[in-house]
């Protein structure tokens, strides 16, 4: 059960509810607030969850919701960041709803600038910052600091929540569904979000836990066709739900974490027959262009040993084309247009 610090009841809507969840961040949490506090938009709610901490954080969120009433303190056993985030959702009564996580802080303008894109076109959601608007054409999911999202969207979709018992991955399976629904989508590549890095984090340490993972990743696909066969999806947004695959299992997970080589194999298996019955025949000759080389390779590999050999060979293939490509770089006289042309070529060959 949850209960509530009520400093003073809400009288009318607000632009953005900010909400926060809260586990055992009392070294990071005074300044994660501040930068909530100290926005150039002051139109904004702050719902802080505290998810069963042990350590001061309730302590904190309670000193802040006495001092604010635009604060909001929620307690609840130790129950994960979906719960926490869909709890916190629960009781929004902003326009937009986004999601900071409790060791982060924004930008002064983060909120501001956001709404105003909001409100350009009136859209459902934001993408917020320039490592996710660059991959706008194939973007398929985002962690949820690059997303503002329109409360009318999930108030319209109540079955499009944090999954709960899932990390990593959880905001990405909450914002890949969203993007299915909607395509009234803009972009803040602007906005600045300040990552903080730490041995504590719960995705750094589940991250390192390949066996464990492994585990989790058939729950997020079974989750996946569920909601894709709920809503007919699987023929209309095929491409999506590859990019998804793509992004997440395959990228994030097989090419960047430390499995084993049965683990490979393991997770290989389950990507290829997850494709060949649910996505790959509902994709078009112009579909299957937009996906990566090393990806498509991948999907078609004889086993993990054949894609291991191949994805060696393909990176040394980038690495030498990248060279070439910055060598020639050096003699462009302007400084500014050199770098903006340096970064262009490490993006072009540093994507997978």
């Amino acid at each position: 059960m949850m209960g509530k610090t009520i400093i003073t009841e809400r009288t009318s809507r607000v632009a953005v509810s900010v909400v926060i969840p809260v586990y055992n961040v009392e070294k990071y949490l005074d300044e994660t607030i501040q930068s909530v506090l100290h926005q150039e938009l002051q139109d904004f709610e702050i719902i802080l969850v505290n998810d069963g901490s042990t350590d001061s954080s309730a302590t904190i969120c309670k000193k802040y919701a006495s001092l604010d009433p635009r604060i909001y303190f929620f307690d609840q056993e130790n129950a994960g960041v979906s719960v926490a985030r869909n709890n916190g959702l629960s009781h929004a009564v902003g326009e937009y709803v986004y999601f900071l996580d409790s060791d982060d802080t924004i930008d002064s303008a983060f909120l501001s600038v956001s709404l105003a894109v909001a409100s350009q076109q009136d859209f459902d959601l934001v993408i917020l910052g320039e490592p996710y608007c660059s991959r706008a054409p194939r973007l398929a999911a985002v962690p949820t600091c690059g997303l503002l999202i329109k409360k009318t969207l999930l108030d319209t979709y109540p079955d499009i929540r944090f999954p709960e018992g899932i990390q990593p991955c959880e905001d990405g399976l909450f914002s890949h569904r969203l993007f299915l629904m909607t395509d009234k989508i803009g972009f803040n590549p602007a906005a600045v979000y300040f990552y903080r890095q730490h041995e504590n984090q719960n995705h750094t340490q589940i991250n390192r836990q390949t066996n464990r993972l492994l585990k989790q990743i058939p729950i997020w696909l079974e989750l996946l066709k569920v909601f894709y066969n709920e809503h007919d999806l699987f023929a209309s947004k095929a491409l999506k739900l590859a990019l998804f695959i793509e992004h997440e299992p395959f990228e994030l997970r097989y090419l960047k974490m430390a499995f084993n080589d049965l683990e490979k194999e393991e997770l290989l298996n389950l990507l290829q027959n997850f494709m060949q019955q649910y996505v790959s025949r509902h994709l078009s000759k112009a579909d299957k262009e937009i996906l990566t080389v090393p990806f498509s390779y991948f999907v078609e590999a004889r086993d993990r040993s054949d894609f291991d050999t191949f994805y060696v060979n393909f990176c040394k293939r980038r690495a030498a084309k990248l060279k070439r490509g910055l060598f020639w770089v050096k003699f462009i006289p302007i400084a500014g247009l050199r770098r903006k042309v340096r970064q262009r070529i490490r993006n072009k060959y540093l994507d997978v």
